[in-house]
C-alpha cells in the first residue's frame, strides 16, 4: 500500500514516511489531503488501507467510488474541511493520538475537537456493519406493506398465475 511512498527506488524503508515510524505502527486512522482515493475505482484500494489496519480515513474529499468502496467495506471516509485535516496532521506529527467517534460524528486529535461528515445512509450501514442487501432488508415490513397496498390499488398489475 502507497508502495512509492514508503520505499524508494531500491526497496529500502524510507524512514520520513509516517506509515513508516514507530509511533504511526499499527494506527487505524489515516489522515489525508483533498480528493484521497480519487481514481480508485477499484475495491483493491480499500482492500489495501484495511489489510495494513486502517479503520477510518479522514480527508477533506474522498472520490466518490472510492468513499461507496471505503463504506462497503467497512472502511469510514471522514469529510473534514481543508483546515482541518491540516491541523490533524500538524498535531499528529506532534504525537498527539487521534480518536474517531462515528456515532456522534467526532474527531480528537490532542486539543482540537471537530464534528465530521458523512452520508446518514452510509452512517448507519457502518454503525450497524450492514452492506446494501442488509439496508434493504431493514425496510421489509415497508417493501411488504407497499406489495400490499399497491395489490389493492392496482390489482390488474399483479400477476395472475394461469393453469396449463
Amino acid at each position: 500500500m502507497l508502495y512509492g511512498h514508503r520505499f524508494d527506488a531500491d526497496g529500502a524503508l524510507k524512514t520520513e514516511c509516517p506509515l513508516n515510524q514507530p509511533a504511526f505502527a499499527g494506527a487505524s486512522v489515516l489522515v489525508a489531503l483533498r480528493n484521497f482515493g480519487s481514481g480508485s475505482s477499484r475495491e483493491a484500494a480499500v482492500y489495501a488501507l484495511a489489510d495494513f489496519g486502517f479503520r477510518c480515513v479522514i480527508a477533506p474529499s474522498f472520490g466518490d467510488i472510492f468513499a461507496a468502496n471505503a463504506v462497503n467495506n467497512g472502511v469510514l471516509p471522514a469529510v473534514v474541511p481543508d483546515d482541518i485535516a491540516q491541523a490533524l496532521l500538524d498535531r499528529l506529527a506532534q504525537d498527539a493520538r487521534i480518536t474517531v467517534d462515528l456515532e456522534a460524528q467526532t474527531i480528537v486529535c490532542g486539543d482540537l475537537r471537530t464534528a465530521f461528515a458523512i452520508d446518514p445512509v452510509w452512517r448507519t450501514k457502518l454503525l450497524n456493519g450492514w452492506d446494501d442487501l442488509d439496508l434493504t432488508l431493514s425496510f421489509k415490513s415497508d417493501i411488504e406493506a407497499f406489495f400490499v397496498r399497491d395489490k389493492a390499488e392496482r390489482p390488474w398489475v399483479a400477476p395472475v398465475a394461469r393453469g396449463r
